[in-house]
């Protein structure tokens, strides 16, 4: 993204009794630490209610909130972290607030029911969306003109993004931090928060059947072979002979551990390995895109764009370069207070809002549920 002059504004919305504890916690990690030397920008982290004071967490944590909805006005990105009260309907001064940050060009994330705000002020109308599995009915009954996707962990609209529950808070910010910042910033901040650093919107929320050890064990060595051999051609044939499994066997364990298919990982394995060499190498597109087992450089240019939204130059040159000021939006809603607009931190993704969930690949550690 570009590099701005101001600290970028990050706001956590927050109310008495519904705020999820993990999620708040999940976020202040994301946005609440000077991470300047991992590549990340300045962050104005903060908490935001309706009127400033002491409010609960969902788990009865009292926390001192020092700002109110004027916040938003200015606030680059926006999160909710939960919204567990059904029946406590957000008040319409909160979703104007939020309405008009988004209308302005602030990007609004969402953390397992947190996606009932999104809902109840409009935003996911017409769009595909997610929230924790065990919720996503009632989302779905609540609010037609949504699409609820309760299979993901979460659903990227470029603006707006929807996680699943609970631990999908974590890729869900981290899939942002990768979209704005690149895989380097992504990784450095999974490694300080020792959790996989990508695990792809697309993979399974939970995974019915639990593995023997000794099996995932086995499973993991033939996927470490896989990482380091991207360049050959690899076939489920090959993977099932290393760990001496007939194909048919192999796809059903990898899928039961993973939550994903063999080809779908090493799809996802391939694109974060042809994510780090556009960042971090000199190396032409044609040259990558063998290393990583694309073969020819069209497989590269293909896929990239189909998953990520850009192509590999553009997604080269958005992470090397790219010093532009902000990009101004127009302010909307008479009557609402407005502040600046935001950095417009998606705009080099004209297609972040074509997540597919059936584009799935996974990176994170054999056996972790989701």
């Amino acid at each position: 993204m570009d590099t701005v002059d101001r600290s970028l504004v990050v706001s956590a919305v927050v109310a008495d009794g519904v705020v999820g504890s993990f999620g708040l916690g999940v976020t202040a990690e994301v946005f609440g630490y000077d991470r300047t030397s991992q590549g990340m920008p300045r962050f104005d982290f903060a908490l935001v209610g309706e009127q400033p004071g002491e409010v609960r967490t969902d788990t009865g944590i009292r926390i001192v909130v020092e700002h109110g909805l004027e916040r938003l006005a200015r606030s680059d990105i926006i999160t909710i972290t939960a919204w567990e009260l059904f029946d406590r309907i957000p008040s319409a001064a909160l979703l104007a607030a939020v309405r008009a940050a988004h209308d302005r060009g602030a990007i609004v994330v969402s953390q397992c029911t947190g996606a009932f705000v999104l809902a109840h002020a409009g935003l996911l109308d017409g769009c595909r969306a997610t929230t924790h599995w065990r919720y996503a009915g009632e989302l779905a009954a609540r609010f037609p003109a949504v699409t609820v996707d309760p299979a993901v962990l979460y659903v990227d609209s470029g603006r707006i993004l929807t996680g699943a529950g609970t631990a999908a808070g974590v890729d869900t910010l981290l899939h942002l931090v990768r979209r704005e910042w690149g895989s380097a910033a992504a990784n450095a901040m999974a490694r300080d928060m020792v959790v996989p650093p990508h695990r792809d919107g697309g993979q399974a929320q939970f995974i019915d059947t639990p593995v023997a050890r000794c099996e995932d064990d086995l499973l993991g060595v033939v996927l470490e072979w896989a990482r380091a051999h991207l360049a050959e051609e690899i076939s489920v044939e090959s993977l099932a002979r290393r760990a001496l499994m007939s194909p048919r066997s192999f796809a059903r364990r990898f899928k039961a551990t993973t939550g994903t298919t063999p080809h779908a990982w090493l799809l996802g394995q391939r694109l974060a390995a042809a994510e780090t060499l556009l960042e971090d190498s000199d190396a032409p597109v044609e040259e990558i895109a063998r290393l990583v087992g694309f073969g020819p450089a069209a497989g590269l240019r293909d896929q990239f764009t189909r998953r990520r939204g850009v192509s590999p130059r553009a997604y080269r040159q958005t992470f090397r370069a790219g010093h532009a000021g902000p990009t101004a939006v127009p302010s909307v809603q008479p009557g609402v207070a407005v502040g600046p607009a935001p950095v417009q931190l998606h705009r080099h993704w004209p297609g972040a809002g074509r997540v597919r969930g059936d584009e799935t690949g996974v990176e994170a550690g054999l056996g972790q549920p989701a």
